[in-house]
């Protein structure tokens, strides 16, 4: 059902996001907005955005989290680093866009496999929690193994 949303949401036009991921990001609203004044900073979520292109991606973010391994360590890393839920899967969703913007461009399925080593060749932290990911259950209420 998430499949056609997020066709929607990117449309037919691959031009139209052609530049970078990142205008995708900010039109869905994932991209989060930081303001800064002084010597404070505070980031939040966007809120002048198409609510349901942002939340088609939040909660393709959030089914994720059962389904795609480097998606619940990375779930699992931002929760961590003491994020609430939902700004960690924002943060997911973040991820996603980036991934499924360069499927879209080069006309390429997604392979979970070579993504996940692409991180692995990158050393990226997120690699480090595969392990603790049981597909089809919550990385956070459900860890597979506690280090």
């Amino acid at each position: 059902m998430l499949g056609p949303r997020l066709l929607a949401s990117l449309g037919a036009d691959r031009e139209r996001f052609a530049a970078s991921a990142a205008q995708l990001q900010c039109d869905t609203g994932v991209a989060p907005v930081t303001k800064r004044s002084g010597g404070s900073e505070r980031i939040h979520r966007r809120y002048c955005c198409r609510k349901f292109h942002r939340q088609s991606f939040h909660e393709y973010a959030k089914e994720s989290l059962l389904w795609s391994r480097w998606a619940g360590a990375f779930y699992l890393q931002q929760r961590e680093k003491g994020c609430a839920h939902h700004p960690a899967v924002r943060a997911l969703a973040y991820k996603w866009q980036r991934v499924i913007w360069r499927c879209w461009q080069d006309r390429q399925p997604y392979d979970a496999a070579r993504y996940e080593a692409a991180l692995r060749q990158a050393d990226s932290p997120v690699v480090a929690r595969f392990d603790r990911v049981d597909l089809g259950k919550s990385p956070w209420k459900n860890p597979a193994k506690k280090n």
